[in-house]
């Protein structure tokens, strides 16, 4: 087991590349870094091996990423489901997002908006309360009694005002002073009251309304003076931003926490625990109490998408700064939750019932549209899966195929282009099997054609015979594989030497065959006793008559035979329908014409033998057609002529030179590297 799992560890190993390595052991380095620190130990240099190993880390998730993406994303199923998420999961989630971020900023300030309603509603009664008590106070408007104290001296209207807003507004005082330097904002010749209170301008008192802050207390205040005089009786009701006036604030909301602030100098102090600060424009603030719900909570959700929405609202409340001279605007700040079911309802509430049937109509419509998306998701599915059932059935045929299997077809009933490709595919397996069917028999025929020539080049004489006074050059060009030339060379005694050169009719194997035929039938009548005599008339007759009972009737085969005698010098020859041969000597040209006709065709036929003295120096020539009758591009035949021309140019040249130069003119004459036919010359000379 041991060795099996060392054995993974090496190969994995070996899987990695010089980047994964480095990237391991600089892991390795760390954590021996950090196992040093942790046991107290000082490592020099520790945030360098931290850089390290962040780098580290962030090239294994590339490679991560990259293995991951080879791997997963190999099969186009897995492909295509990766461009939907993209094409269309992502920007639906992105809507989602937005929605979800958009609606959460909605609900927040809409409760910022319910929460600030509120304070400027209960303002405003504070205001109505002290313009209802100016009216009713005496003219001097000195020792009135706070709300809670004496009531006895207010009309018994304005005492039951008190005693009604009292439940609202818990810690209400009332309390009356004379002198206008006690307004908030009496340095300001008409002060503009804040958000919904009542137009100082409608009367000529002088009014604040507003949050005030004391040190770290904030109330609800409105301050009043009967007129501008500097003694006149000013009203003053207050009501603390207490916890108990925190429940009743805004009861669609839940938890809320307000946070009174002070400005404060030196930004750069360190705050101290749980301290806030804020900035803004050029002034710092920072907190210095919380006052928040106890007893309020937040109602269930009415719907799952009726989840907890945190909002955040900031107020303005008026203080002294702390020389107590001069007054400063201080930020209020007031964070609460609540439910958008319970935001919406008072959203809507201005159009009382018809909000449920809109909230019907926009249910309805976003079941339609998730019907829609349903059937558009099946669509798609159902696509998805027919691309990738035919991308499979193509793989798995691919999977025969390179087995070897051949027979393997794809089935489709499909009419479209996937299912066209699946019969191109069974098509072209057709073809491909058809293709290596045609290839297996062409091997075995190149098979049979090697092992043709191979005999064939058995049947040519392995090395020329020897005979004093005779040199001897031989050389065949094939058309094809095998040759339907023939030449050959058979020693008849000391001084006697018979050769033949034949074209057979053909080309191919079959004229290799008759070419075979035709040797065995040469070389068997040398066999018996006596036959070295014989002319060469009565062994070319006797090669016709095998000839046409051993071959087919459209087969037959021109040739020139001959036996040179070298101590007398004379050449006995048959020529059976063969082009006539040369003899080169002291100038002159002889053709060896006698003979007959053709071998093969004809059972009875007549032969003539000639005879002709070859003086020394003389020079002989046999060849086949394939020399004389290749064409150029013109259509011009090399011809005779300058198959005899060539001849004498390399007349003093070995005769392997002049074999040689004559088939590179022919080969050069036609211009194309295939021959039509084949091309044998067989050259003697007399010395």
């Amino acid at each position: 087991m041991s060795a099996q799992f060392s054995s993974r560890i090496r190969q994995a190993w070996e899987a990695t590349t010089r980047p994964d390595r480095a990237a391991i052991l600089i892991a390795f380095v760390y954590g021996a870094v950090e196992l040093l620190r942790a046991s107290g130990r000082k490592v020099p240099s520790s945030g360098l091996f931290g850089f390290f190993f962040l780098l580290a880390c962030a090239y294994a998730v590339f490679r991560l990423v990259v293995i991951v993406r080879r791997h997963l994303l190999w099969s186009l199923r897995n492909r295509l489901l990766v461009a939907y998420i993209f094409i269309a999961v992502v920007p639906i989630l992105l809507l989602l997002t937005i929605g979800f971020i958009s609606s959460s900023i909605v609900f927040s300030q809409l409760g910022a908006h319910v929460l600030n309603r509120d304070v400027q509603t209960r303002l405003s009664r504070l205001e109505g309360l002290a313009d209802a008590l100016m009216l009713a106070s005496p003219a001097g408007g000195q020792d009135f009694p706070d709300a809670g104290a004496d009531a006895t001296r207010t009309t018994a209207a304005v005492s039951s005002l008190l005693t009604a807003q009292a439940k609202d507004l818990p810690g209400l005082a009332v309390r009356w002073q004379t002198g206008r330097e006690l307004l908030p904002a009496a340095e300001q010749p008409g002060p503009a009251p804040s958000e919904g209170a009542a137009d100082p301008a409608r009367n000529s008192n002088l009014r604040f309304t507003g949050l005030y802050q004391e040190g770290d207390k904030l109330f609800l205040r409105s301050v009043l003076a009967r007129n501008p005089s500097r003694d006149a009786p000013v009203v003053t009701l207050s009501v603390p931003l207490s916890v108990e006036l925190l429940e009743r604030l805004a009861p669609q909301l839940g938890v809320i926490q307000v946070i009174v602030m002070e400005p404060v100098d030196d930004f750069a102090t360190t705050p101290a625990k749980n301290e806030f600060r804020y900035k803004r424009d050029d002034r710092t603030f920072r907190s210095v109490a919380r006052v928040s719900t106890t007893a309020r909570n937040l109602p269930p959700p009415t719907r799952w998408w009726d989840r907890e929405v945190t909002g955040f609202s900031s107020l303005e409340a008026t203080a002294l700064e702390m020389d107590g001279a001069r007054q400063t605007r201080v930020p209020v700040l007031a964070s609460f939750s609540a439910r958008p079911s319970r935001l919406s309802s008072e959203l809507f509430s201005s159009i009382g019932d018809l909000s449920n049937l809109q909230f019907d109509f926009l249910l309805v419509i976003a079941a339609l549209f998730l019907l829609l998306e349903a059937g558009a998701l099946y669509v798609g599915v159902r696509m998805t899966q027919s691309i990738t059932g035919s991308v499979a059935d193509l793989y798995r045929a691919t999977e025969h195929v390179k087995a070897g299997d051949f027979t393997y077809r794809i089935r489709s009933d499909r009419k479209d282009q996937l299912g066209e490709l699946g019969k191109s595919f069974n098509a072209m397996t057709v073809s491909v099997a058809s293709a290596i069917s045609d290839q297996r028999r062409r091997e075995r025929l190149e098979n049979e054609l090697a092992i043709a020539q191979e005999v064939q080049r058995q049947l040519f004489p392995r090395e020329l015979p020897r005979l004093p006074g005779l040199e001897l050059a031989a050389l065949c060009r094939a058309a094809a594989t095998v040759s339907g030339d023939y030449y050959d060379f058979i020693p008849l005694g000391k001084t006697e030497l018979g050769f033949i050169i034949a074209d057979i009719a053909g080309k191919g194997i079959a004229a290799a065959l008759l070419m075979a035929s035709l040797q065995a039938a040469l070389r068997g009548q040398f066999l018996e006793k006596g036959s070295a005599s014989r002319s060469t008339a009565e062994v070319v007759r006797r090669l016709n008559r095998h000839l046409v009972f051993a071959s087919p009737e459209d087969r037959y085969a021109t040739l020139f035979f001959a036996v040179y005698d070298s101590s007398s010098r004379v050449l006995r020859y048959t020529n059976a329908g063969h082009l006539p041969p040369f003899c080169f000597c002291n100038g002159s040209v002889t053709k060896l014409e006698e003979g007959g006709t053709v071998v093969g065709l004809f059972d009875e036929c007549d032969y003539e033998q000639g005879e002709v003295t070859i003086a020394p120096g003389s020079l002989l020539m046999a060849y086949t057609d394939g020399l004389v009758e290749p064409e150029n591009a013109y259509g011009e035949e090399f011809g005779l002529k300058r198959l005899m021309a060539e001849v004498l140019r390399h007349r003093q040249a070995r005769l392997e030179t002049i074999a040689g130069s004559v088939v590179g003119a022919v080969e050069d004459w036609a211009g194309t590297p295939e021959r039509s036919d084949d091309m044998t010359i067989v050259l003697a000379s007399v010395t």
